[in-house]
């Protein structure tokens, strides 16, 4: 990451706290430049913070980073400076969006006698029409599809309304699990969408930092780390801001720790033969997808039981946690003969074959009392289920099935919506 000059083009855009030039040697990119100011109450209160820039830069930057590898779709391309990032160019689609695990601030005054500290399961989502001159009035999902913007191109109807309550809460779910990782809670944020105009789709977009989130360390308010400080000020004084700036500087040092995994696990596919190999390499793939290390081993516990002890020894050893995938055609010994032995996790996913596949199978689920193998039939799946047990503590892995589940749906959603273009 090296500030190599830029071309800029025009101004695209100035807000309270950055800008948006043209990138003349990359259509379709923008520069999002921050600028060292720190405003409240609709820009009521604002003063200069020096560094402000560089921090909230650094913290969107991580921040974006952990949701794209995560496979969110957003419009973050790359860092480019300390102060600037490249982004996709969006048209904005001109809403927040709101989330909230916990009833504070704003929704107490709108929600009066709700108590503070209220959980929300599920997540409450809220929308707020970006106006200004209005204070940003609260609309509903009928105010917004009664507004029906266009954008690049794209009418804001049912199926993107419903593409970005679904993404918000799954973007506030990861981020969550992520900031519990630092024993974090996180309250609640704001987000916004755009159009990207290149590819028509839905994004990610506008920037993810301090002033976007209620962050509160081992869930208690006094010690809240956000922008929420700098908003309760009595007065601003030189203090003052540095207490607000230390806030800000100690969120983004913790925020780089979210994209480390506190805990890696790994994943063992023991096989009973070499003829089994590609069925093995299909779980080892899915594996890699989930950022899962993936070990192959050949030995049949019918033919080996020995060397079938010492490998599962060997994995047991060093302290990594470890789920053994059995693959083993016809009579399935290793994966019963793994469970009896060990007490770590032990699937099965048998090679079926259609000519005796239906007796076989039972070698796999009948199992004498004491073992808790479990069986699942696709390579994918297996590897699915090892990524689900591993998720438990290791919230890089649980991002990626999360965001898995979103874009899922989003597929099924779109492909509704295309045929349903066409049978019109």
């Amino acid at each position: 990451m090296h500030p190599y000059e830029l071309k800029l083009g025009q101004k695209l855009n100035e807000g309270k706290t950055k800008q948006i030039f043209e990138l003349v040697d990359e259509p379709g990119h923008v520069l999002v430049q921050s600028k060292d100011q720190i405003t409240a109450g609709n820009a009521v209160r604002k003063d200069q913070m020096e560094g402000k820039a560089a921090i909230a830069n650094k913290t969107t930057s991580c921040v974006f980073k952990l949701l794209q590898d995560a496979g969110f779709k957003t419009a973050f391309v790359r860092q480019h400076s300390e102060t600037a990032f490249v982004a996709s160019r969006c048209e904005m689609i001109p809403i927040e969006w709101v989330c909230r695990r916990i009833a504070t601030g704003s929704f107490l005054k709108r929600n009066p006698g709700v108590k503070e500290g209220y959980r929300f399961t599920p997540l409450k989502m809220e929308m707020f029409f970006k106006d200004d001159a209005n204070n940003d009035p609260q609309w509903s999902e009928e105010q917004l599809l009664a507004a029906g913007f266009e954008l690049a191109g794209l009418t804001i109807g049912r199926c993107e309304v419903d593409i970005m309550s679904k993404s918000t809460v799954a973007i506030f779910e990861v981020l969550e699990k992520a900031w519990a990782t630092q024993d974090c809670t996180l309250v609640d944020m704001k987000i916004e969408f755009g159009v990207n105009v290149t590819t028509k789709e839905i994004v990610l977009a506008d920037v993810i930092d301090n002033d976007s989130w209620r962050l509160w360390p081992a869930g208690d308010r006094s010690q809240q780390k956000d922008k929420q400080v700098y908003r309760d000020l009595k007065e601003v004084t030189p203090e003052a801001m540095q207490m607000v700036k230390r806030n800000f500087e100690w969120v983004a040092e913790r925020v780089k720790l979210l994209l480390e995994s506190q805990v890696k696990g790994r994943v063992v596919v023991l096989m009973g033969s070499t003829s089994d190999v590609a069925h093995c390499e299909k779980i080892r793939k899915a594996c890699g997808s989930y950022g899962i290390p993936c070990h192959l081993r050949v030995n049949s516990a019918h033919k080996g039981p020995d060397e079938t002890l010492r490998i599962k020894a060997e994995y047991e050893g060093d302290g990594v946690p470890t789920i053994f995938v059995a693959v083993a055609g016809r009579s399935n010994g290793l994966g019963p003969v793994m469970s009896g032995n060990t007490a770590y996790p032990v699937i099965n996913c048998p090679p079926i074959t259609p000519d005796w596949g239906a007796q076989d199978i039972w070698s796999s689920l009948r199992m004498p009392s004491g073992l808790g193998c479990s069986t699942v039939l696709s390579p994918e799946a297996a590897a699915q289920f090892a990524a689900q047990i591993l998720g438990l503590n290791d919230h890089l892995v649980w991002v990626k099935l999360r965001a898995s589940m979103l874009n899922t749906w989003i597929s099924l959603k779109q492909a509704d919506k295309k045929l349903q273009e066409c049978s019109l």
